[in-house]
């Protein structure tokens, strides 16, 4: 910016205007350790949301475009467990192996209690932001998408299509896939997708040298998978003892389908907000780990 337009635009006032918008969004992130590469849409005061982005192919050395991350994220007498589930790596879980005996007791109470402890599922994927007005600095820009079931049921539908009139497409092809008009409203407090729907067939853009740049930035999604980004199973055993075995605390109550919602968008009040985060004070054995699930879940509310 030149010294001129600095000056035009103090004048006509712009310069604060900017300067409380960039404000704004950044109290909107709360500050948080947030991915830079994770794209979130963005909704109004109501609750409604639009954008369009491009499913990406996948990366080089990846066969699948997404990749899908087992979790539990549930409360307990001894504060949350909000932890990656090892069955993501076919191994033995012990939340998991909880439910399972809880479910054979035959007991309505324990099978009550497995199903809030069940896991839930996210997916990732590699997309194009072709228009997010919101955020228009994310337009042309290569980013990551948490998803969960609800968009992911979408993206099958396009490539099994229920009716014989209906031709299937490869939504993560450049050439042959379709831009995702991605439309949320606000429903009973959550984000839902249903008016969400794939466009027509056509190339991301016509120029293939620019595709190639746009494939070079792929991200590859191993790294959702990788061992260290899950804990042993004795780690999380001992986690499990912790949040399950502590003196009981008055706590808000999440029911799971509350948790597995919040993967699809569902902000908690900031009163809950405030809760939640009293629940490490009022534990009589806080711990490190439990203040790093607190942390986490906050920022699983975010998403």
């Amino acid at each position: 910016m030149s010294f001129a337009a600095l000056k035009k635009q103090s004048k006509a006032g712009s310069l604060t205007e900017r300067l409380m918008k960039k404000v704004e969004k950044l109290n909107e992130k709360g500050g948080s350790n947030t991915d830079e590469r994770l794209w979130k849409p963005a909704v109004d005061k109501a609750g409604n949301g639009f954008a369009i982005i491009r499913f990406l192919p996948a990366h080089a050395n990846a066969e699948l475009p997404w990749t899908q991350v087992w979790s539990h994220a549930f409360q307990g007498p001894g504060g949350w467990y909000i932890e990656n589930s090892l069955t993501t790596l076919g191994k033995d879980d012990p939340v998991g192996q909880l439910n399972r005996t809880l479910w054979n007791s035959g007991k309505e109470s324990d099978k009550d209690i497995a199903r809030k402890q069940k896991r839930k599922l996210s997916y990732y994927a590699n997309v194009y932001v072709v228009k997010d007005s919101s955020n228009p600095e994310n337009e042309g820009q290569v980013k990551l998408y948490k998803f969960g079931k609800k968009i992911f049921d979408k993206i099958t539908a396009s490539m099994q299509p229920e009716f014989e009139d209906e031709e299937p497409i490869n939504p993560f092809d450049f050439w042959k896939g379709a831009n995702f008009k991605l439309k949320i409203k606000q429903v009973a407090g959550f984000w839902n997708y249903d008016s969400s729907e794939f466009g027509k067939v056509e190339a991301l853009l016509d120029d293939d040298s620019a595709l190639e740049t746009i494939y070079d930035k792929i991200y590859d999604l191993s790294e959702f998978t990788a061992p260290d980004q899950f804990k042993s199973y004795d780690e999380l055993k001992a986690r499990l003892d912790s949040v399950l075995g502590a003196k009981k605390v008055v706590t808000p109550q999440f029911d799971t389908e509350d948790l597995e919602d919040l993967s699809e968008g569902k902000r908690p009040s900031q009163a809950e907000l405030d809760q939640i985060s009293n629940l490490s004070a009022a534990a009589t054995e806080t711990t490190e780990d439990e203040d790093d699930a607190l942390s986490y879940f906050q920022k699983l509310a975010e998403e």
